[in-house]
């Protein structure tokens, strides 16, 4: 599986309608934790958001576009927002979502299941993150 450039993969956390498709469109997404690079030949792990009805981590894939959008005039904070498609490459084996990785909550620790609880749930927006090489490794287990 080949990570994102200079070590740096993604997650996206986002209504997933059907987890079985071979390709996804998420539209606008929120981007925190570096996401807003995320670009065309970028590793991405897909999560159906549990706030969506979904079940947590579903898929991998690789970007095949990537498309920030323009700010909107006039407000003062924004939080980047950004098109993504993504090609599915494989879909999840094992579960992993909140249920899992509730439990990992010592923000210092270094684990992977630490990181991806503080991306994703700490704040439980639907957004793409950027992760770690360690969490990318980390969920490449699951597929």
């Amino acid at each position: 599986m080949r990570l994102a450039r200079e070590g740096m993969a993604f997650a996206i956390k986002a209504e997933v309608r059907d987890p079985g498709a071979r390709t996804f469109a998420f539209r606008a997404q929120k981007t925190m934790y570096g996401g807003k690079h995320i670009a065309e030949g970028d590793t991405v792990f897909v999560f159906a958001s549990e706030n969506e009805g979904g079940r947590g981590l579903v898929a991998c894939g690789v970007v095949t576009s990537a498309k920030a959008l323009a700010r909107k005039r006039g407000i003062a904070r924004q939080t980047p927002r950004v098109s993504i498609t993504v090609k599915r490459t494989a879909l999840g084996k094992r579960p992993l979502g909140r249920n899992e990785l509730r439990r990992f909550a010592d923000w210092d620790d270094g684990q992977p299941e630490t990181e991806l609880n503080f991306k994703f749930y700490r704040q439980a927006t639907n957004k793409i993150v950027g992760i770690t090489d360690e969490a990318a490794a980390f969920l490449a287990g699951f597929f």
